[in-house]
């Protein structure tokens, strides 16, 4: 038996029966709990949440993925889900409260929650409005920038007492890297990931240490890891260097992935004449790491797996599909 029909048929198994227990162990725990926050603070959930309201979307796939009992949510700025989970979102009828930037006191009061979830940073973040949320319910708050959608989700599932579903969905997702892993050959050289933009403006590109770059990584790329001198913004970002256009022809990876990039983008970036040395223009090495790949969370992983999948498979898979 080979190493990966092993690997597949016991290992991983046993693998997925050890995190349920671990779950389970951790599920036993009772409450209230008391939940430490990413700001230093500490929050005290009296209950196990039944009504849970998210204002971070981009926390929200994350609390889908572990099935938390959501009430409410705020969207993305255009007022709508992202697609890796909209359908999901619509499957559940998750209540659309406001946009990102637009707090709406009033919704989260007609909601009724018993847990308010609020992120630290990004553009969906509504930390300016602790104070008002901590008066309606416990109110959590989570760092989703420098962490992985698996750390996340343990944290999540702490606070809302489904430890169990985020070890399997967890468990669940390491058995499709590793089975992706049997399937694709990872070409030679380094990869890098840049959200290309082209001149004028940041292209922001992934650090090694970043979420992005840690996924690849699990499925046996080996990732350059871009200047931090580039870096244009005044606070150094965990994820990204935001790189001017002209740095990226500094780039040395053999292969390119790009974020949020439909085909066109990537034609555009293959075709760029200030580009045309890049080691991985010229490989022709360049491929779009998933139009939802912006926000790495459970749906949008999986997404960038299986296109991995598709665009690396060995010579067997690839005839077989």
């Amino acid at each position: 038996m080979s190493k990966t029909n092993l690997l597949s048929r016991f290992i991983m198994p046993l693998a997925l029966l050890l995190l349920a227990f671990q779950g389970q162990a951790q599920a036993a725990e009772g409450w209230p709990r008391e939940f430490k926050n990413a700001d230093g603070t500490t929050t005290s959930i009296p209950a196990q949440p039944k009504r849970v309201l998210s204002t971070s979307v981009t926390v929200t796939g994350t609390l889908l993925a572990i099935d938390a009992p959501l009430a409410g949510s705020a969207t993305g700025s255009n007022n709508d889900w992202y697609a890796q989970w909209d359908s999901v979102a619509k499957a559940k009828k998750l209540e659309k409260l406001w946009p990102a930037g637009s707090v709406d006191l009033e919704q989260a009061y007609a909601v009724a929650p018993d847990l308010i979830v609020v992120s630290t940073g990004g553009a969906d973040s509504a930390k300016a409005q602790l104070a008002e949320f901590r008066k309606i319910a416990p109110t959590i708050v989570v760092d989703y920038g420098g962490q992985t959608w698996q750390a996340l989700a343990e944290k999540l599932g702490v606070a809302t007492g489904h430890e169990q579903n985020a070890a399997a969905r967890i468990a669940e997702f390491d058995q499709t890297v590793q089975q992706a892993r049997a399937k694709i050959s990872v070409p030679p050289g380094k990869a890098n990931i840049i959200s290309f933009n082209g001149a004028g403006i940041p292209n922001p590109i992934a650090t090694a240490r970043g979420v992005h770059s840690r996924l690849l990584a699990s499925l046996g790329f080996t990732m350059e890891d871009p200047n931090p001198a580039w870096q244009t913004t005044i606070k150094a970002q965990n994820d990204f260097v935001w790189a001017t256009y002209e740095n990226l022809t500094q780039l040395t990876a053999e292969t390119s992935f790009l974020l949020r990039a439909p085909q066109e983008r990537v034609d555009a970036f293959l075709h760029d004449p200030m580009l045309a040395n890049l080691p991985s223009v010229k490989s022709r090495r360049v491929y779009s790491l998933g139009i939802n790949s912006f926000r790495v969370d459970y749906y949008s992983a999986n997404e960038i797996v299986r296109d991995v999948v598709k665009n690396f498979a060995k010579p067997a898979e690839n005839s077989a599909q």
